[in-house]
């Protein structure tokens, strides 16, 4: 299996807001700080409007396009949609649509989440959504993810969720390509895939 395709995922990948506080990964109240995993600090809840989080860890949020601040719904039929892909070699802070703080989390630090010495992933379901929980085996804390599909490359159509999770980083593979992190209910990893698709977005602390 190459870096260049994972075919096991690209064949499928072919919300209110809040401010900063509002229910962690098991219910209880979060101080908005995130939760630190393996050394980096995560939030709890996907972007859902640039600059907002979704209400909460289980809603989609919104989708993006690599390198766009440009926010996308989780639901209908997409008129505009940008069909040129993003330039640049890594994210940049003008177009991250992560809140104050926050930001796109690099290829390396969504690696840390796949540290099995460190972190345990499982299948999970957060009120009738399904996806993965990785908590730190140091803490105990943990976060969920939801596996809530993507939107496709050439038209912006949803392309449903199937139980597949697709998730932008900030780094760069090819031209035309970025890394993301992709996970089922079998497995967790990262690949690479066009910088079109329309992906959700999990942010990490600002150092």
């Amino acid at each position: 299996m190459t870096t260049k395709r994972l075919t096991f995922f690209v064949t499928i990948a072919a919300a209110a807001a809040f401010s900063s506080c509002g229910k962690g990964a098991g219910g209880e109240k979060s101080d908005g700080q995130g939760v630190l995993i393996n050394g980096v600090r995560w939030t709890e809840s996907n972007v859902a409007a640039a600059g907002t989080f979704a209400a909460a860890p289980e809603d989609t949020g919104m989708f993006y396009q690599w390198n766009s601040k440009t926010a996308w719904p989780a639901t209908g039929d997409m008129t505009g949609w940008n069909t040129m892909p993003a330039t640049g070699d890594a994210w940049t802070s003008a177009n991250d649509p992560c809140p104050a703080g926050w930001r796109v989390p690099t290829k390396n630090e969504q690696a840390t989440l796949l540290d099995a010495s460190k972190v345990e992933s499982v299948w999970a379901a957060v009120n009738g959504v399904d996806g993965r929980r990785f908590t730190d085996r140091t803490s105990g804390k943990s976060i969920f993810i939801p596996a809530v599909g993507s939107r496709d490359k050439a038209d912006g159509t949803f392309m449903g969720s199937l139980g597949f999770g697709f998730y932008w980083s900030a780094t760069a593979v090819y031209t035309d390509e970025a890394w993301d992190l992709a996970f089922n209910e079998d497995d967790s990893r990262q690949s690479s895939n066009d910088r079109r698709m329309g992906f959700t977005v999990r942010c990490v602390k600002s150092k």
